[in-house]
């Protein structure tokens, strides 16, 4: 099995990474929101629109 981040053969210690280094910059992903499971209910649609709305609104 190789590293989903670099390619790299895994270590049994982080599997599925080769090292704690990939482990968080997986999990950095995930946090951040990079990774997302998509959904199709109705109250995450109007949810995720409702944020995209308070977005587009803050000053950059």
């Amino acid at each position: 099995m190789t590293c989903p981040i670099c390619a790299k053969v895994s270590d049994p210690k982080y599997r599925p990474f080769c090292s704690r280094r990939c482990a968080d910059v997986d999990l950095g992903r995930w946090l951040n929101g990079s990774y997302a499971i998509p959904s199709e209910a109705p109250e995450d649609l109007e949810e995720a629109a409702e944020e995209l709305a308070k977005e587009t609104r803050r000053p950059h």
